[in-house]
């Protein structure tokens, strides 16, 4: 998979593809609207870029200072964009 569109193509199976990362499985389950399964992908990981994905689920959770901690944790800041222009950045910068 190496573009947007076919990863939102892919939103339409009943699982993930298995080529995935960690952090795009992340966003897939959100991008299919299940946070807690997005969540539980990146909830125990402590790496930068899975910090950054855990960072976006908080603040599309509404829990801005949680969010905001992992933001910092990824070496990020909270970005000045709506949640779906970061759900896109972020699968872009993951696929």
């Amino acid at each position: 998979m190496k573009t947007l569109t076919e990863f939102k193509d892919s939103l339409n199976l009943t699982q993930p593809p298995g080529e995935l990362s960690v952090q795009l499985k992340s966003l897939w389950y959100d991008g299919k609207g299940d946070w807690h399964k997005a969540h539980a992908q990146v909830d125990q990981l402590a790496d930068l870029q899975s910090a950054w994905v855990h960072a976006y689920l908080h603040r599309k959770e509404g829990d801005i200072w949680n969010a905001d901690y992992w933001y910092r944790r990824a070496g990020k800041t909270r970005p000045d964009l709506s949640l779906e222009e970061e759900w896109e950045q972020l699968v872009l910068e993951f696929l």
